[in-house]
């Protein structure tokens, strides 16, 4: 059964309540229900923090242990030299995650310190950018 860790971070908890027509109407717990369902052979942990503290101190404990983190830093994506450094410190490969497609917004937002540390980036296609990640795990 692979371990996979999904680190949700700052605002992501508003997720059905946030700027819907970015981020649409279905709160995170409702989707990883059905993600969890779709992926019984899968072992998915979720966790969230507004906290970038918390955050790398997630990846710090399930990086040696996990076959894979979903890591959507939220904007801390564009900041976060600190949890680019926690991703280049662990075993565990990363898969960046966004839900909107970041390119196609704001301009500080077209910049990650994540990316070039993971394994891959997803983003653009809604909550089920989620899916394609665990996919990506699922098929290694």
């Amino acid at each position: 059964m692979k371990k996979i860790q999904i680190i949700n971070g700052p605002n992501l908890n508003l997720l059905g309540k946030r700027e819907p027509t970015v981020y649409g109407n279905t709160s995170f717990e409702g989707y990883l229900n059905e993600l969890r369902a779709a992926y019984p052979t899968c072992e998915i942990a979720y966790y969230q923090s507004n906290i970038e503290g918390e955050m790398i101190n997630k990846i710090h404990e399930t990086g040696f242990s996990f076959d894979g983190i979903i890591l959507n830093a939220g904007a801390y994506t564009h900041t976060s030299i600190a949890l680019r450094d926690a991703i280049k410190a662990i075993d565990t490969p990363v898969v960046e995650v966004h839900i909107s497609n970041v390119h196609a917004r704001e301009p500080f937002r077209h910049v990650s310190m994540l990316s070039a540390v993971c394994k891959g980036v997803i983003l653009g296609f809604g909550l089920d950018s989620y899916r394609l990640a665990v996919e990506a795990f699922v098929k290694e």
